[in-house]
């Protein structure tokens, strides 16, 4: 029997597969939970034609990412924090500091999505991060925490 499986579906398949099983267990257990429904040709064209519509929205998607992506490139970000002795910072640079600074240049990211190597940053000086604009677009960029003009 060929299901199209509308639920992941552990050692079987994942969301939209055509998978082909036993009728007792696609009709006694996938079909009833809506795990899946039966693979008719009309619902295969159906699948077919999502398949397509969602690549071309996850394309565009990944477009805009590269979008954003490129926005980095050559920018250099400062942030400017209250420093004492030692180089050390009055509190700390977060990820919410980083995203607000990268607003203000006009590239738009969640603090989610920036990963600092180390994490909170507590002194003055260069850092990298990690931007994930998209699963597939990837962005490491460096910037700089700078003690403010007194």
């Amino acid at each position: 029997m060929e299901l199209i499986l509308k639920k992941d579906v552990e050692n079987l398949g994942f969301t939209d597969d055509v998978v082909t099983v036993k009728n007792g267990y696609g009709r006694n257990y996938l079909i009833p939970q809506g795990y899946a429904i039966l693979a008719t040709p009309s619902a295969k064209k159906v699948l077919a034609e999502t398949l397509k519509q969602r690549a071309h929205k996850e394309q565009k998607v990944v477009d805009d990412a590269k979008k954003q992506a490129e926005k980095l490139n050559g920018l250099e970000i400062k942030i400017t924090a209250k420093v004492g002795e030692g180089n050390k910072l009055f509190g700390s640079v977060s990820n919410a500091d980083l995203a607000d600074a990268l607003a203000k240049e006009g590239v738009e990211v969640e603090k989610k999505y920036i990963a600092v190597a180390g994490g909170l940053i507590k002194r003055a000086g260069q850092y990298e991060a990690q931007i994930r604009f998209h699963r597939d677009v990837v962005v490491d960029f460096t910037f700089d925490v700078v003690a403010e003009a007194n």
